[in-house]
């Protein structure tokens, strides 16, 4: 079903220049990431709030094979330059995740706070987890995709546009990657 899915909203893409508005060429996006850009679907991220310029790299290391994940590389090896800064700045738009209505474990979360002040994750993602520019929105992203991708960090199975992560997660034990993505997705 999934696959059904991927080439329908693969036809949509390629005849997206046809479509009148971005909202139109986006929907195909939010079948998977969710309506607003609030994925609800396991390992796929939430894009609503993200920053334009981290968008666009994403998209674009996409589209050149840079970043490997077959559905996204489909989708995006059509988008023209523009096609990628339109769609970078609707994504912008989207509203912001919003937390887990649950407080969490208080004692995970004392853990984590220290975790990240120890790896210094405000010094990129800011103290709210908000990001910035080519930095990320992490706060109140999917939990099991903040794990997966710190986890794809730490083996070098994902690779930025710098090694930053890598080096940063190296000395990350798969627990604390476990209380950290808890951590971070539910930051208020």
């Amino acid at each position: 079903m999934r696959k059904l899915g991927v080439v329908l909203a693969l036809a949509l893409v390629a005849s997206s220049g046809q479509a009148e508005t971005i909202e139109q060429r986006a929907a195909p996006c939010l079948g998977c990431h969710g309506e607003q850009g609030q994925s609800q679907t396991e390992n796929i991220p939430s894009l609503g709030g993200q920053q334009a310029a981290y968008a666009l790299v994403q998209l674009f290391m996409f589209r050149e094979k840079l970043r490997s994940f077959a559905p996204m590389n489909e989708m995006a090896k059509l988008l023209s330059d523009d096609d990628l800064r339109s769609f970078s700045d609707y994504i912008a738009k989207l509203p912001k995740p919003q937390p887990p209505a649950d407080a969490g474990d208080p004692a995970r979360i004392q853990r984590a706070q220290l975790l990240a002040a120890r790896y210094h994750c405000s010094s990129c993602h800011r103290p709210d987890f908000s990001g910035g520019d080519n930095v990320p929105r992490i706060a109140d992203q999917r939990e099991d995709y903040l794990a997966k991708t710190l986890s794809e960090y730490k083996d070098n199975s994902r690779h930025g546009y710098d090694g930053t992560m890598a080096d940063v997660m190296q000395p990350v034990t798969s627990d604390q990657i476990a209380d950290l993505a808890y951590y971070i997705a539910r930051v208020h």
